[in-house]
């Protein structure tokens, strides 16, 4: 399975098997299964959707957004709870525009499950962790 490092976006190959084992990025050491989202930019975005063997969850999200701040803990409990089964990560929708009007983000926040690197699912409005879960499991 490959992983793109969150913090470098180079491209890992680790056995799933080993997936719990705790892996780290080969080139920076950085751990390539955090238990907090990964931060993406209009720069990381596609390889990192595109290239990440485990089915990515993407919030898209803004500073100013009351729903986005209330439900940040929430999908950071998910990340830790889904860890090695989905990766999850943050766009910034103000700092990142052109990304998020490619994705025809029209209000936040908004939730997309990509899978190799194509939109399976998605959903808008703040969720609670267990929402949350709830949703991603049954995908």
């Amino acid at each position: 399975m490959h992983l793109v490092c969150p913090g470098c976006s180079t491209v890992n190959r680790v056995a799933g098997e080993r997936l719990n084992e705790h892996p780290v990025c080969g080139s920076c050491k950085a751990p390539l299964l955090t238990h907090e989202p990964a931060v993406l930019t209009a720069a990381s975005f596609d390889g990192f959707v595109a290239r990440t063997g485990l089915p990515v969850i993407v919030d898209f999200w803004a500073d100013w957004c009351g729903p986005c701040k209330m439900m940040a803990p929430q999908f950071a409990h998910a990340a830790r709870d889904l860890a090695g089964r989905f990766q999850f990560a943050k766009l910034d929708t103000d700092a990142h525009p052109a990304v998020s009007m490619r994705h025809h983000i029209r209000s936040i926040p908004t939730l997309i499950l990509f899978r190799d690197g194509v939109e399976r699912d998605r959903v808008s409005g703040a969720l609670s962790a267990v929402e949350l879960k709830r949703w991603l499991l049954a995908r």
